[in-house]
């Protein structure tokens, strides 16, 4: 079926047409997974909502802004993908699917989320990125197995004292946000082993040397005027600007470093995040 056809079929809401998008899916997958990404879907269609053993439901990339109720159905749901759609809120019926383990809802238009996110006491990653969030709910704090969050893209420009709460987080992704200085409340997760705060507007950096836990930051693309100090082998991806090179301190005098002193930049690459296991 080409794409053209399916972007013209899904704006008609009948029964049959949305069967007709779903071309043979009338029973559940052996696998237990269900893809419906890039269907153009302007609703999910109800009989989904009958594979009670589903565990992978993919509705990326389409065109919904509500769910039905009956979602509440799919209660052994471990993952669940609602990225690039239109949500401007989350359905509250999400929040009732308390196996969920992985969450996306990143490129939508959430401003926030609801207080009934903490039901899902099962959830240990959440993507939240590409929104518009402009701070950080603090539902997200109360996620007692929480192992990874992607905010990236938002407006953040501070980070909730409550985040410390999450002892299980490993790794947090805020990078394209508004963080003018490094937030003080990651300091004191000692567990934290990937930290990225790429493309905001630090201008400096306090030492993360006593971060046990702490494998990887990242912190390019800031105007900082020093790279955060780290233990040893911890892996730092970021470089001074050119403008402004890192300075080092000599018996209270500042004194530049030369070009051929300057220390080689790490590549420029960072690594892709990816979403753990149930």
């Amino acid at each position: 079926m080409g794409n053209s056809l399916k972007a013209i079929v899904a704006f008609v809401p009948s029964d049959e047409c949305q069967k007709y998008l779903l071309e043979d899916l009338e029973e559940m997958p052996v696998d237990k997974m269900v893809d419906l990404s890039g269907m153009q879907l302007r609703r999910l269609p109800l009989h989904i909502c009958s594979f009670r053993e589903l565990v992978k439901l993919y509705l990326s990339d389409n065109n919904l802004n509500h769910l039905p109720p009956e979602l509440e159905q799919l209660q052994n749901l471990q993952i669940l993908a609602l990225d690039f759609n239109n949500f401007k809120a989350l359905p509250l019926v999400v929040c009732t699917l308390k196996q969920l383990c992985i969450l996306y809802l990143g490129n939508n238009k959430l401003c926030s989320l609801p207080f009934e996110l903490r039901l899902l006491q099962n959830l240990k990653t959440l993507w939240i990125e590409s929104n518009c969030l402009q701070c950080l709910p603090e539902v997200v704090c109360e996620l007692s197995l929480l192992k990874t969050l992607h905010a990236g893209s938002n407006a953040l420009r501070t980070l909730p004292s409550q985040l410390r709460c999450l002892q299980e987080l490993r790794t947090i992704w805020l990078s394209g946000n508004l963080l003018s200085e490094f937030p003080p409340v990651l300091l004191d997760m000692p567990f934290l082993e990937v930290i990225d705060v790429d493309r905001n507007s630090i201008r400096f950096f306090p030492s993360l040397a006593h971060l046990p836990g702490l494998k990887l930051v990242i912190y390019d693309h800031n105007p900082c005027r020093n790279a955060p100090k780290v233990a040893k082998g911890v892996r730092r991806v970021g470089r001074w600007s050119e403008e402004t090179p890192e300075p080092r301190k000599r018996s209270g005098a500042v004194i530049e470093i030369t070009l051929d002193e300057r220390p080689s930049p790490p590549p420029a690459a960072k690594p892709e995040p990816e979403a753990e296991p149930c």
